[in-house]
């Protein structure tokens, strides 16, 4: 029997049909409607050691961390002598709030917009400018100056100086506690860590006398605990935020002082690693990084070659990589050092200044510090 061509195709059809039904249909992937993966950037600021342009040049430098930390771009900056050459790199602090990057010099402050990547404004202080810190609201910056006896409380959003805060001599380092009531301040003339009241702007305690003066420090998530790098030490010591006392001094074994091309001090650098399992030491003779357990009775763990004189040591947000000023970025759990960071040039960076900001959008919704601090809050 012959079939009519208009029937057959109409039979093809429905045949079609209950195939298509009769096979499972797997529901769509949730992937295809999710939002798009936050982007982490490593931000560094150059020239970060001294004013030296032999490393990495001028700028504000990104690289992005999820693509092996290759070079995105170079930001322009300003900050320059008043011969017009570029200024030495003191500082880099982030506000989430005002969506902002702030780079101090020895001469000024800029604040930078992250999503425009323009300079908002610069402003020169009297006195010159040091290693700040912003508060957690983003609100206020702790900028000291250049090594003389005060710190500016300045307003984040005008750049406008809100009170003085007078210490002792050589105004330095600076960590705005996370909790947002206290401001650390590190004298670089006095072996004692002055605390501030974040509130009045207004000193509260001390805490030491440490060994010697006291150099680059952190601290943990709880304000409990500091750990300095101090004066003629190739280690650190340990103060108790709460009592005020010192708790510990921890020498490096295994390695001798020597001279250092910068700084002065043996170990120029400590971070916390944000889980607080860690302290990772800088060694600026010998050109390596130790490391410790950061719980008592902080055992010496290994030691990490670098290529250069490391001056500065902070940490990815997460926790995976480690930044040493020298340039490398090290795996954390492995010891392993992954790759260098190179310029658009292919030329080697290191610098002292450097931060992590990560983007949803081109909108930055979170940020790492300069200091190392450790991130156990609770």
């Amino acid at each position: 029997m012959k079939i009519k061509p208009l029937v057959f195709l109409l039979l093809s059809l429905l045949a079609m049909l209950f195939i298509e039904a009769a096979i499972p249909r797997k529901k769509h992937s949730t992937f295809l409607f999710s939002p798009v993966a936050t982007k982490k950037y490593l931000y560094v600021a150059v020239p970060g050691i001294r004013d030296y342009l032999g490393y990495g040049g001028h700028g504000l430098l990104v690289f992005d961390i999820n693509n092996n930390h290759r070079f995105v771009k170079r930001i322009v900056t300003g900050g320059l002598h008043p011969d017009k050459t570029p200024s030495n790199v003191k500082g880099i602090a982030v506000s989430l709030p005002l969506n902002s990057i702030y780079i101090s010099t020895l001469e000024s402050l800029q604040r930078i917009d992250l999503t425009t990547e323009k300079i908002v404004w610069e402003k020169k202080f009297d006195g010159g400018c040091d290693r700040m810190s912003v508060s957690p609201d983003g609100k206020t910056m702790y900028l000291p100056s250049l090594e003389k006896d005060f710190w500016n409380v300045v307003d984040c959003t005008t750049g406008d100086i809100i009170k003085k805060i007078t210490v002792f001599k050589r105004a330095h380092n600076t960590i705005s506690g996370p909790a947002g009531n206290l401001v650390y301040l590190a004298d670089i003339a006095s072996p004692w860590l002055y605390v501030s009241d974040a509130k009045n702007n207004a000193l509260v305690n001390k805490v030491g006398p440490f060994g010697n003066f006291v150099r680059p420090f952190t601290i943990n998530g709880k304000e409990t605990l500091v750990y300095a790098t101090v004066d003629s030490l190739l280690g650190f010591e340990v103060g108790d935020l709460t009592t005020g006392k010192k708790l510990a001094r921890i020498e490096v074994e295994g390695w001798n002082m020597g001279p250092v091309r910068r700084h002065g001090n043996p170990s120029h650098g400590i971070g916390l690693t944000p889980d607080e399992k860690e302290l990772w030491v800088a060694d600026g003779h010998n050109m390596r990084v130790h490391v410790f357990n950061a719980m008592k009775p902080y055992q010496q763990l290994t030691t990490i070659p670098v290529q250069d004189m490391p001056g500065w040591i902070t940490f990815s947000i997460d926790g995976k990589y480690v930044y040493p000023s020298s340039g490398e970025v090290i795996d954390v759990k492995t010891r392993k050092i992954l790759t260098t960071l190179q310029d658009e040039f292919y030329n080697n960076v290191e610098s002292e200044k450097m931060v992590e900001i990560d983007f949803d959008g081109n909108k930055a919704v979170k940020a790492g510090n300069q200091f190392g601090t450790g991130g156990i809050r609770k």
